[in-house]
């Protein structure tokens, strides 16, 4: 990788990492929004930053081989940074499909960081994708496990329902897929470039 790109990726991970930031303090900052409240604000502001820190610790427990995954780190990142602004600006409740919209799309920069993230090992490109997609429909299924538990806790902003969940199983493992067959593909390209 050439230099200009590796600066690129870690701006652009700064860039996404300090947005994480600044969306939880304004939501902690400005609680009655009517994005924010009764959405478990405080409870993301306990989860969300742990996906800033998730790819630095793996990479530090790996004994800091190769260079840093900096477009990685930002890819995992960008789904808090999105659901965050979405409930800022409140758009889960102003804008019909924006849910689901979000689900695939969140899935798919999701997965597309895994699958950067374990490219190095040198995987073939299905293994790659089998694995990416996954790790995605386990993702969405521990995810939904944490709703369910935030709701039951007495948060009562989220509405969610039977259909709202399998719904976003659904999104969220296709938006996966193709996050890891679009990455898988974007490497294999790559590398046969060169």
């Amino acid at each position: 990788m050439d230099d200009s790109r590796l600066e690129g990726g870690r701006r652009l991970m700064w860039v996404v990492k300090g947005a994480l930031a600044a969306s939880l303090l304004a939501g902690l900052l400005f609680p009655g929004i009517p994005g924010v409240a009764g959405k478990g604000w405080p409870e993301r502001c306990v989860g969300y930053p742990i996906s800033a820190l998730l790819v630095p610790a793996i990479w530090v427990l790996r004994g800091r081989r190769g260079r840093y995954p900096y477009l990685a780190d930002a890819l995992l990142v960008v789904p808090f940074v999105l659901d965050l602004l979405g409930n800022l600006v409140n758009l889960f409740d102003t804008v019909e499909q924006f849910d689901d919209v979000l689900h695939f799309v969140n899935w798919t920069f999701l997965v597309a960081a895994l699958v950067l993230f374990v490219a190095p090992a040198g995987l073939a490109r299905w293994n790659l994708v089998l694995m990416g997609s996954g790790f995605g429909a386990l993702a969405i299924v521990a995810w939904e496990g944490v709703e369910w538990i935030i709701q039951e806790m007495g948060t009562t902003g989220l509405q969610l329902t039977y259909d709202d969940t399998v719904g976003d199983l659904v999104l969220s493992t296709a938006g996966g897929a193709l996050g890891a067959l679009v990455t898988a593909s974007l490497l294999a390209r790559r590398s046969a470039d060169r």
